[in-house]
């Protein structure tokens, strides 16, 4: 089984990144799932950026960074939209990276914003809608392609719609059969990391 850093996205800790941290669990994976946000919640995606953007994106980013320092090597870094930024950094800086999981965000792996080249032997998936304003509007689906294009193990999923958080239970962007299929798809990339 496989042990995971999982990170919220940016309308923090909701029930919904509660399940689905609890459907990896109970196939027997370990799943930490760290509050960047110390407790706060916010009602849209809007709020929850604004929280960011006043202790800073970097920051914010290295808070999660550095929680990976009391946790063991050999770990699957996962990240949700925001949470994206810390779990790629790890998975592409941090020794002993069994897998990266990332949903609706990507970050280009050559330019200014990069953290570097992906490293060998560590397995992607990419997950995201193929309408979503943010994923595709904002060049995330391109930073995914690139990755797909240079890594030898990795795969980038479209799901049918325009939501940006569709596998997140608690929010009205929710998609069930999106959800059902990312679930299978990331259950079965857990199985073989």
């Amino acid at each position: 089984m496989a042990e995971i850093l999982l990170f919220h996205h940016a309308q923090g800790l909701t029930p919904g990144m509660h399940a689905f941290a609890e459907t990896l669990r109970a196939e027997g994976h370990v799943v930490h799932m760290p509050d960047l946000f110390e407790g706060r919640t916010f009602a849209s995606i809007e709020d929850g950026l604004a929280f960011i953007e006043a202790t800073g994106f970097e920051a914010m980013r290295e808070r999660g960074v550095r929680l990976a320092d009391a946790l063991p090597q050999g770990l699957v870094y996962a990240g949700f939209s925001f949470g994206v930024l810390p779990a790629q950094k790890l998975a592409q800086t941090r020794a002993g990276a069994r897998g990266a999981l990332l949903f609706y965000s990507c970050i280009p792996i050559s330019g200014a914003w990069c953290f570097g080249p992906w490293p060998d032997g560590v397995p992607v998936q990419i997950h995201g809608m193929d309408n979503d304003p943010v994923f595709v509007g904002e060049g995330d689906i391109d930073a995914a392609r690139e990755i797909v294009a240079k890594v030898a193990d990795a795969e980038l999923f479209l799901y049918p719609g325009d939501q940006h958080y569709f596998a997140d239970s608690s929010l009205p962007s929710y998609d069930a059969a999106a959800t059902a299929l990312l679930t299978k798809r990331v259950l079965a990339f857990l199985q073989r990391v």
